[in-house]
This record gives structure tokens, sequence and C-alpha cells, in this order.
């Protein structure tokens, strides 16, 4: 199997058969498990037409890697992968209430994962992600998303730079998350076609992305510590979004 085909836990796996049950190729269990949510989640795997298939817990072990699979994966055909010449058609549909949010560089496949799952909480027109020194779209990514990453519209490019160039020609105000922002997030407008521009867990932003973005917006803090975790960054500056567009 290879790993970008599998799907891993039961959260996961549970996800896949709500929204797209026909991309689903197998599913397997742990032989012998008594571990109800799996029987459940095989009874809706049948029901929905995906096979499933028992196997021993080495099998599973061997097959994820050793990554907690709570005794179930599922064999898979992923949605195909958007790129750059798909964003001005994402934001186009969206209108003003475009709201996409960019990675620059993002590496831990569990902060990826969060933003993902709050960036499908959010209701976001697309993800940006790098394909070049930042994760992909692996199945710890899918697991830490509780299915979210085969639900939000995702769009790999090879150039960072140009696809920011790209949402600012299609109207899109770019917002970049810094400590050192002069503005706060809150004081920033973003009740029109916006993108938030969040960097990677050591360095964040990277110089050219903070250049190309429309502001430089911090998140005020009262504690000691100098910055957010990524993902939860993420998930502040996103619903910050919603709030200002009245989003119950």
């Amino acid at each position: 199997m290879k790993g970008s085909d599998l799907l891993v836990g039961i959260n996961a796996v549970e996800a896949a058969l709500r929204h797209d049950a026909s991309a689903l190729v197998e599913v397997l269990v742990e032989q012998g498990a008594h571990n109800r949510r799996v029987k459940d989640l095989s009874d809706a795997a049948r029901e929905a037409g995906v096979a499933v298939h028992a196997r021993p817990r080495e099998f599973l072990d061997k097959a994820t890697g050793g990554m907690r699979h709570q005794g179930v994966i599922a064999r898979w055909t992923p949605p195909a992968e958007l790129g750059e010449h798909d964003l001005g058609r994402l934001v186009e549909a969206a209108g003003r209430e475009a709201l996409v949010l960019v990675l620059d560089g993002v590496q831990d496949p569990h902060n990826l994962g969060a933003c993902l799952r709050s960036a499908e909480a959010a209701g976001v027109t697309a993800v940006v992600l790098p394909k070049d020194k930042a994760v992909g779209i692996t199945p710890t990514v899918r697991t830490a998303s509780a299915g979210a990453a085969d639900r939000v519209p995702i769009v790999r490019v090879t150039n960072l730079a140009r696809a920011i160039e790209t949402l600012k020609k299609a109207g899109v105000w770019i917002t970049g998350l810094a400590g050192e922002g002069d503005t706060a997030l809150y004081a920033v407008d973003l009740k029109g076609p916006v993108a938030i521009a969040v960097g990677g867990e050591s360095d964040g932003l990277r110089r050219l992305t903070r250049d190309l973005c429309d502001f430089l917006a911090r998140i005020p803090m009262r504690g000691a510590v100098e910055s957010l975790n990524v993902s939860v960054a993420t998930g502040i500056a996103l619903f910050e979004v919603l709030r200002q567009r009245g989003a119950a």
C-alpha cells in the first residue's frame, strides 16, 4: 500500500464514508477486535457497497508504519490535486465570500491537520500549500484533520509568490499574520474577499510572502509567550473573518 492512499483511524474512515464513500476501495479492520465503533463502521461500509476485510493487528501496524490506527484503515482514491490554475475559478465562484488560507511552509503534519480542520469549519474557499519545504497531505495529516483534508479544496503550488499574485489579481486582499505587525488583527477589515497568510513553525512568513501581503497583522497577546502555535493562530484569524462577516 502507498501511504498517500491510506486513511488511518476511525474518524478518518468514518468521514470518508459520510462524504465520499465511492472513493473507498476497501476497509481493513483488526481481526477479532470487539470495538463497537469498529463494528458500526464496518456495517456502514458494507451498506455503502465497500468491501470490508479482517486482518491481523500486525498487518495493520506494518501497513501504517506504526501509526495509531485504532483497528481500522482504508485504501482509497484521493481526490484530484488542484493547482494554481484553479485558484481564480474558486475565488470567482465564492464572490465576496471568498476566504483563502495560505500556509507558508508548515512542516508538522499535526499542525497542518489542525489548520485544515479549522479551515473546513470556517468554510474556506481554498487552502494554498507550497509543494516544497512543507508537509503534504499524508495519512497523519488526514487523521489529524478529522477528515477535513478531503473536504477542503487544497491547492498545491510550485511558486507561492505567483499564487498570491493570482489571488490579488482576482481582487483578494492578503493579510499576513506576524508578531511584529503594525496592526492588530481585529482592526483589519476582513469582510470582503480575503486571504489569511500564516507562516511555518520556526520562521513564520518568508520575506517574499510578507512583502506581497497587503497587511501584516498581529494577534494581541497579554502573556509572556512570544508566539502562538500555527494552528491556533490560524483558527483565531479564520474565525475573526467569520465574526466580522456576521456569521452566526
